[in-house]
């Protein structure tokens, strides 16, 4: 008996794998540019950064992240091509929150089993949304993992790099007394608080492919909207010469919700209350709400109820990026202003994922 076939008893298919690589070659083709060096299945993905010589301190960003347990939808209904979306929204746009512009990015599927037509379907959604950021899908691994892994489970990561001029760094330290903060609509859950969703269905007797009259589709079609992108059009209206320069911090909205995630980008002593008024949580947030017994307000800190990203502006430029972004395809709103004046900062959401920042809280009722 060969070592291949050994390998085989043991639950490794590598003749698998060959074919998944071959499947997704195409999609992962287009995403490169002329700084790509190479093609698909080499050791290491190479890029060139000649061009980098053209800034004058050119700073690396770099992001890594998954999809969570939204992955167990996707499996649960066999349908693979959105995860990939997911998965690039979740990386790629927290490069563009400090105001890096991507570069490229690999990914990591690991799984019980390599069903080719499966890992193709993830990678083609990968380099699908790869393509549509600027950023190049430069390499990547499928490791099966039987025993470890049921035949048909999976779990995608992925890690992105960009850069940015030093001097053109979005943070806390360019925000200011009286900025404007403007709330970028989400296109639904995203890739955050599924552990929530799943729980409340299951303890509803939901299933996934049980139909919604209130969404209008099955649950698992509502819940498998991908996450929105949010970095080409955040590029373009930094590099946009009337308002790019009244742009000072990038929020994306992830993993904590709302407040949490707003408050990372202020300076500390800076706070904001966002006025719940001025937008309405999609249909998906309100039944999710009203099937666990819970008003809107008790999920704040788990889903973006609306919200995918948010950016702190001048003043005088919001009505200008609020337009300039729906020209671009990213429905907005003014939710609040940064304050410094000095106050009691009790209720307010401070300090999360340990960066000593802003203070921010929701207040008001939201719009119906």
């Amino acid at each position: 008996m060969t070592s291949n076939a050994s390998y085989a008893a043991a639950g490794v298919d590598t003749a698998a794998g060959d074919l998944a690589v071959e499947l997704m070659k195409e999609s992962v083709a287009r995403t490169h540019g002329p700084n790509v060096l190479g093609g698909v299945g080499g050791f290491a993905g190479m890029f060139d950064l000649s061009f980098a010589k053209e800034y004058d301190r050119p700073l690396l960003a770099t992001s890594t992240d998954g999809v969570g347990t939204k992955i167990a939808i996707a499996q649960a209904l066999d349908r693979h091509d959105t995860i990939g979306q997911d998965l690039v929204a979740m990386v790629v746009d927290d490069i563009v929150v400090v105001g890096a512009k991507p570069l490229f990015m690999t990914d990591y599927i690991a799984c019980g089993r390599v069903v080719p037509e499966r890992i193709a379907a993830i990678v083609t959604g990968i380099a699908n949304a790869c393509a549509e950021t600027g950023t190049a899908l430069v390499g990547g691994e499928t490791a099966e993992h039987p025993g470890l892994m049921g035949p048909d489970d999976y779990d995608v990561a992925g890690a992105a790099v960009g850069v940015v001029e030093a001097d053109r760094m979005l943070g806390a330290e360019r925000v200011a007394d009286g900025d404007a903060v403007v709330a970028i609509a989400s296109s639904g859950v995203h890739s955050n608080g599924f552990s929530l969703v799943r729980h409340i269905l299951d303890r509803r007797g939901i299933g996934y492919q049980d139909a919604s009259a209130e969404l209008g589709t099955t649950w698992g079609e509502a819940l498998l909207e991908p996450t929105r992108l949010y970095t080409g059009p955040l590029v373009a209206l930094l590099d946009d010469e009337r308002v790019g320069g009244a742009v000072h911090a990038f929020s994306h909205v992830t993993g904590g919700g709302i407040a949490a995630n707003l408050a990372r980008v202020l300076p500390r002593g800076a706070w904001v209350e966002l006025e719940r008024s001025t937008w309405s949580p999609q249909p998906v947030f309100r039944v999710l709400s009203d099937l666990a017994g819970d008003p809107l307000e008790a999920s704040e800190g788990t889903w973006n109820l609306g919200i995918g990203f948010f950016a702190v502006v001048a003043a005088d430029a919001a009505a200008d990026v609020v337009a300039e972004l729906g020209r671009l395809g990213l429905p907005s709103w003014q939710a609040g202003t940064v304050s410094t004046a000095a106050r009691d900062l009790a209720g307010f959401e401070q300090g999360a994922k340990g960066v000593d920042g802003g203070a921010v809280r929701l207040v008001g009722a939201y719009a119906s």
